[in-house]
């Protein structure tokens, strides 16, 4: 885009699956995201609003860009059924318990509130992240988090930072 007079600026999101012939491109969007998004939001210390017009500008490798040196897991929630057919309006509860955990954050994507309920409003409806101060730590709070939701008719994956864990066992 450079060569043809365009270069591009902003944000880019690349989905990769990696898989026995290495990665491939499953997606890319311009823009951040969900929850790789939150998960990076967690570490990050430089001012936001600072480094976007620095993209904006063309002038971001003039910033600098800091991240809390913690690592950060996240873990999607989703309804079940999802990705197929699922029903909405299911009540979650425990929302506030898993968010005064240690490290742990909860973001909303899919859900709505009703007075003083919450409930589930679509798919992907929550992602709960944490940090620690290594992956352990950091997986480890993040499905403590997961374990104070009351939430019957959600589900999500048990095996996140699980390769990551692995890699780092081995030294790699």
């Amino acid at each position: 885009m450079v060569r043809r007079g365009t270069p591009y600026r902003g944000i880019l999101f690349v989905g990769l699956m990696i898989g026995e012939a290495g990665p491939k491109l499953i997606e890319y969007n311009c823009r951040f995201g969900d929850p790789e998004c939150q998960v990076l939001m967690l570490r990050l210390e430089s001012d936001l609003l600072a480094l976007l017009d620095g993209v904006a500008r063309g002038e971001l490798a003039k910033l600098d860009v800091t991240l809390k040196p913690v690592s950060a897991v996240g873990v999607v929630m989703a309804s079940k059924g999802y990705p197929g057919e699922f029903e909405k309006g299911s009540p979650i509860n425990g929302l506030a318990e898993a968010a005064a955990l240690p490290g742990a954050m909860v973001f909303h994507a899919g859900t709505r509130a009703d007075g003083e309920k919450i409930l589930a409003n679509g798919g992907r409806v929550l992602t709960i992240s944490a940090t620690g101060d290594d992956l352990v730590e950091a997986r480890n709070r993040a499905y403590a988090a997961v374990a104070a939701i009351d939430w019957p008719e959600g589900f999500c994956r048990s095996d996140i930072a699980a390769k990551g864990l692995a890699r780092l066992e081995k030294g790699q």
